[in-house]
């Protein structure tokens, strides 16, 4: 290693692992590499490695054989189980390869109690864990304007400002767990919105209005929000190419909903939320569920016989 935390982050020197390479890691990894961080990737299917391998990243063969040549490990995976697999569980885990001053970073929408779970493991290794969920969908991870929702040890947060710095603003909420929970009132909040904006173009169009033209009247007002602009022209052009999958939603939304036994006294009633994760789990009924969250819309149309 040869910037075990807290030596100083540089491009130089840092060596950073990546893995989970979809829409959102890949926009995500490919600016660390533009930073002029050297970086290496694993890839269950090392085919979708080869864009970033072409900007000059290396290929892993397991996440520990990363771990073990990397001062810093991110994921941005697809569910829990998939971060509980790769960075604690599996003898080829993140963990187990993961050297003192270490430091690993979800990035995945995860469950609070697992982030807990790994920065307690990482610890017990003379390691550090920050659990980072991102918002800001697929335009914000290439354009570097993601908000970064960190928790964990603050000093450590601060210590990787240089690499969320290339991905957009980074906010410290507090300890481990608490970027997860706020990363679930997140989609809570958008869920909410992709909601509203679905149900006012399909009455608008229903009312004989132009839906351009309300979508430029009203985003100025009140029911203006960051969701209308990513995605409601998006949604006039019927354009659903996924930032985040919509399954991965119903995912986020159900660890805000579910009562699960670990939350204790901590349930909260939300529904709001549970009409949110219905009609969002009605697009995966339909078969749409690896399409992106505002492909809502066609929910809607369908209830009123669109």
């Amino acid at each position: 290693m040869n910037t075990p935390y807290p030596k100083p982050i540089t491009p130089g020197e840092t060596r950073i692992g990546w893995i989970g390479i979809g829409v959102m890691g890949s926009a995500m990894a490919s600016r660390l590499l533009a930073g002029g961080y050297s970086l290496t990737v694993y890839a269950r299917n090392p085919s979708k490695s080869l864009h970033l391998q072409s900007l000059g990243a290396h290929l892993a063969d397991s996440p520990s054989a990363l771990a073990e040549s990397c001062d810093v490990v991110f994921t941005m995976l697809g569910h829990p189980s998939d971060v509980r697999q790769i960075v604690l569980e599996n003898p080829n885990s993140v963990l187990a390869g993961l050297n003192p001053g270490g430091v690993v970073i979800d990035h995945t929408s995860s469950h609070p109690v697992l982030a807990k779970q790994i920065f307690a493991a990482a610890r017990e290794k003379g390691c550090w864990a920050v659990d980072a969920p991102v918002s800001g969908g697929d335009m914000g991870a290439r354009d570097g304007k993601l908000a970064i929702l960190s928790g964990g040890d603050a000093g450590v947060v601060k210590w990787l400002s240089p690499l969320f710095d290339l991905m957009g603003r980074v906010t410290y909420l507090g300890a481990a767990g608490c970027g997860q929970s706020c990363k679930i009132a997140n989609q809570i909040t958008v869920g909410a919105n992709l909601v509203g904006l679905s149900e006012g173009l399909v009455f608008a169009e229903k009312a004989g209005l132009d839906v351009k033209q309300w979508l430029q009247a009203v985003r100025t007002g009140a029911a203006g929000s960051m969701v209308m602009e990513l995605f409601g022209g998006r949604m006039i052009g019927r354009d659903f190419r996924p930032g985040g999958f919509t399954e991965y939603m119903v995912k986020d939304l159900g660890m805000g909903v579910d009562v699960v036994e670990e939350q204790g006294d901590n349930v909260v009633v939300l529904p709001g939320a549970g009409l949110s994760k219905q009609l969002f789990s009605a697009m995966v009924a339909n078969g749409d569920g690896k399409l992106g969250s505002q492909g809502l819309i066609t929910v809607i149309e369908r209830i009123n016989g669109k």
